[in-house]
């Protein structure tokens, strides 16, 4: 069965393991043993209280409990940008118009933004790709939702989640080739390497403080303008499912784009509900998969099954309440998975 829960300390070489896997522009799990060890901690701290705002972030392990192998992590980061400043590049129009000569043109521009800064963000989502099958990649991604939804005054009001950009089979960015190049005089997995191991003041120092027009650009970056790494489009689209949009604001090295919601306006945040565990010796199957968590902050457990549900009460398989770590009695939050369910 698999599983979702916090990281924890132990989980370390494992976490490094899949960060060989990622491949260029993944910017959020680089290969650095140090900032992971690093990352892990100030995700406990989190957890454990000891964090202000600015360092706040969670990590979520998919764990493969017939091996007990970590095979997959996704994370939040409560409010972004108020220790190092939160970039993106804005796509805007500039109108350009003479009544005399009878010209008016609207072109779109590029402008650095810090708009986000203070939003959550859904980050760090990446999975083993000998387990990219049987819904895990829509239980790694969900399962942050569902915990949203069961501990709301601890986020802004917004989020958002930055998509990987487009780059070919050897790590090429056409966007970078065609802006950020100019700028920084790096390789676009140097410069994304700095920037996932937190390096970021070569950004404010070197990135052009003006608007400039997308069609200053090579036909090839402009297609590229928000739209994502192949590899990246099934979390696209989870995330679109989810009720998260693309409204205009691209990463300044890939142009990928930032998808962003209202916490209250997601699905599963609106339409979760409360049912109360009941254990049977045989699985009760219902009508459609589930998504289901326990409401243990510190030892947050979150699941996909079929139970069966009524009004009240879940019914749970003893070995689907251990992986929750749940007894009968105790409150769990559930949703269908899928946004064309029924709800319940």
């Amino acid at each position: 069965m698999m599983f979702i829960r916090p990281i924890q300390k132990e989980d370390l070489a494992a976490l490094l393991q899949l960060a060989q896997k990622t491949g260029t522009g993944f910017t959020s799990l680089p290969h650095n043993e140090a900032h992971l060890e690093q990352r892990i901690d100030r995700m406990i701290a989190t957890w454990e209280g000891g964090n202000t705002l600015a360092d706040q972030g969670y990590l979520f392990a998919l764990v493969d409990s017939e091996t007990n192998t970590l095979v997959g992590v996704s994370g939040i980061e409560v409010a972004i940008g108020l220790n190092d400043p939160w970039y993106d590049f804005h796509v805007g129009t500039q109108v350009h118009a003479s009544k005399e000569l009878g010209i008016y043109r609207q072109m779109k521009k590029l402008s650095l933004s810090n708009d986000h800064t203070g939003n959550s963000e859904l980050c760090t989502l990446f999975l083993d790709p000998d387990y990219r099958k049987d819904k895990n990649g829509q239980l790694l991604s969900k399962c942050r939702l569902l915990f949203l939804a069961a501990f709301k005054d601890k986020f802004p009001k917004r989020i958002i989640a930055e998509m990987r950009g487009v780059s070919d089979e050897n790590g090429r960015s056409p966007f970078w080739e065609s802006l950020g190049r100019h700028f920084f005089t790096l390789d676009f997995d140097q410069a994304d390497y700095l920037t996932g191991i937190g390096s970021k003041s070569f950004i404010a120092e070197l990135m052009p403080k003006h608007a400039f027009y997308v069609d200053f650009l090579t036909p090839s970056a402009q297609q590229v303008i928000a739209e994502v790494h192949p590899n990246t489009l099934p979390a696209r689209r989870i995330l679109e499912s989810e009720g998260m949009r693309y409204e205009g604001y691209v990463d300044i090295f890939d142009a990928g784009p930032t998808l962003e919601a209202y916490t209250d306006d997601l699905r599963i945040v609106k339409k979760s509900r409360m049912r109360q565990v009941t254990i049977v010796e045989s699985a009760l199957l219902g009508e459609q998969p589930l998504l289901i968590g326990n409401e243990k902050y510190q030892d947050f457990r979150a699941i996909i099954c079929n139970s069966q549900v009524d009004a009240a009460h879940i019914y749970l398989s003893q070995a689907e309440a251990d992986a929750l770590a749940v007894v009968s009695g105790e409150q769990l939050r559930v949703v269908p998975l899928f946004e064309k369910e029924s709800t319940l």
